[in-house]
């Protein structure tokens, strides 16, 4: 029986109950910006389905038990007999299974797919980031195998399926089917043209056998695999399917798994290829160019996943602020501590957006479209995936030391943050090839400048920003060692002209005013205090 002295007061009550994207003004405004009408409906009423999903408190327990209880290796059966198996918390199966259903793996052939996936997966992921690996290479698989009509219509099938098969088993038994992913190897990591692994043909066309290892194998319980490996043409893609279709195990050994510092739900592991069977996918000796569709809709993937991660740690601590007493009165009416959350809100909204529209230039398909993408992808994943931990961490500090707490939630926010800024490339690799892209596809730029100066003359401080990248991008001289700042200017102008465009003027002007016009500090809580602050935290409060 709990003593006289201890009464409970001034608690905050869990953010549970709510519908995960309808409580996101950001993200449901993106979508019906970008959404033909005629779908609306049906869209909407999809995604607020899965985000009372995502918002229940079962779904949620769901996501603390699978990070909680993370995957084990069982390279052995009872009897010695070599399984190379990954065993995963129920949790687990049950988010993923969701995430299927949910249609995170079937964007290629359904209206305005890519736009109603990226919504579905920035909501998804915020109840386990984890789950989300799987999803999103099974969905990036589908444009690399596209260069083998043969595989295509074999596999496409299984990977856009909205069922969840999770047994072991030839794929052509399944209702649906999951892929890894598999480049970096131990001397290269992201120079993947050092790979050592060797194909060697086999008799039948197409067919080759494999020597070697991965250093890093995205989830190794899938059903096949893309990786790269050196054929005598030079280096090339491979499928490499776990079960074969006479029902017997392809050799793929899996030596450990990954102690990674967050992402624990999901498993990452080494792999030995000892005379493995796989399939070549396109032309021996274009591997890169092969798989490079595949990763750029990973890379997407990375800024939706830390766009994600934002809302959630943004949605939590406007929350407890909104709840949480202290100096007499409401923390969320302090001024410094609305300056923070609304600092907080204009980042997660500013990533939000952007990522909407990219996922919306991914449906449209056009030359100009393409050409964006080419560029703003990089540029993207390069920012906002930087930005997230100084997120994660900072809203955390807004529940003081019950953000420090694991029961809180937001240690595995902070822990995942860095994640996708080191994931299908880290920092460097994203930076260079922004500089690749405006070196050698002119019809790049041309489509960022036509996009950006949609919003030309709405704001001093962007048109100023535009005409400064002008001048950055004139000289040339030395611009390797400026690549990351280059593209931190390419993203940050890209997003000022979507919030100006399409944000309440209020989110605009902070914005404008902290991110390109120079009026705001190095740390978080730092806009001019003239704004209209309470409004922007308004925005981002999540409605339960």
């Amino acid at each position: 029986m709990a003593g006289s002295t201890h009464s409970v007061n001034n608690q905050v009550p869990p953010l549970v109950g709510y519908d995960v994207f309808s409580a996101d003004r950001a993200l449901t405004a993106a979508v019906e910006r970008h959404l033909d009408p005629g779908l609306r409906d049906e869209v909407l009423g999809e995604l607020s389905a899965l985000g009372r999903t995502a918002g229940s408190a079962q779904v949620q327990e769901w996501g603390a038990q699978a990070n909680e209880n993370p995957p084990r290796l069982r390279t052995h059966d009872r009897y010695g007999h070599r399984i190379d198996e990954v065993e995963f918390h129920p949790s687990w199966h049950r988010l993923l299974g969701k995430g299927v259903s949910a249609g995170l793996t079937a964007a290629w052939d359904r209206p305005a797919g890519h736009l109603r996936r990226a919504a579905a997966f920035l909501v998804w992921t915020q109840v386990e980031a984890g789950n989300g690996c799987p999803l999103s290479m099974t969905h990036a698989a589908v444009p690399a195998l596209r260069t083998d009509p043969d595989l295509a219509a074999e596999w496409e099938p299984r990977l856009t399926s909205m069922v969840y098969d999770r047994e072991l088993r030839p794929a052509h038994l399944k209702a649906g089917a999951l892929f890894g992913m598999g480049m970096t190897e131990k001397q290269g990591g992201s120079d993947v043209r050092a790979g050592t692994t060797s194909a060697r043909p086999l008799a039948e066309d197409g067919t080759y056998e494999l020597t070697g290892h991965k250093w890093f194998c995205s989830a190794p319980m899938s059903d096949g695999f893309l990786v790269l490996a050196q054929a005598p043409g030079g280096l090339t893609c491979f499928l490499v399917p776990r079960v074969l279709a006479d029902g017997t195990r392809n050799v793929f050994l899996l030596q450990r798994l990954k102690d990674k510092l967050g992402n624990r739900s999901n498993a990452s592991a080494e792999v030995e290829f000892d005379g493995t069977w796989a399939r070549r996918v396109g032309e021996e000796g274009r591997g890169v160019r092969t798989i490079i569709e595949m990763v750029a809709a990973t890379r997407l993937d990375c800024v939706l996943g830390s766009a994600g991660l934002m809302r959630q740690a943004v949605a939590q601590a406007v929350h407890h602020c909104t709840y949480r007493e202290a100096f007499g009165g409401k923390l969320v009416d302090k001024p410094l501590m609305r300056n923070v959350l609304a600092d907080l809100a204009i980042e997660s909204e500013a990533a939000t957006t952007l990522a909407l529209r990219l996922a919306a230039a991914c449906d449209d398909g056009g030359e100009q479209e393409r050409a964006l993408l080419r560029i703003a992808v990089p540029a993207a994943k390069y920012w906002v995936t930087k930005r997230c931990p100084p997120v994660a961490v900072e809203a955390a500090e807004c529940l003081g030391g019950n953000g420090y707490v694991e029961e809180s939630g937001m240690p595995r926010l902070v822990r995942e943050s860095p994640l996708n800024s080191i994931w299908e490339g880290a920092g460097n690799v994203q930076a260079l090839d922004v500089l690749r892209a405006l070196q050698r596809e002119p019809g790049a730029f041309d489509a960022y400048l036509r996009e950006v100066g949609q919003a030309r003359g709405a704001d001093h401080r962007l048109d100023g920003a535009i005409k400064n990248l002008l001048t950055e991008l004139a000289d040339l001289e030395g611009v390797e060692g400026r690549a990351r700042r280059l593209a931190e200017r390419l993203a940050l102008v890209l997003q000022g002209s979507l919030l100006v465009r399409f944000a309440p003027p209020q989110v605009a002007d902070a914005f404008c005013a902290a991110r390109l016009g120079g009026d705001g500090g190095a740390a978080f809580g730092t806009l001019p205090h003239s704004l209209d602050l309470a409004s922007v935290v308004e925005r981002a409060r999540p409605v339960t």
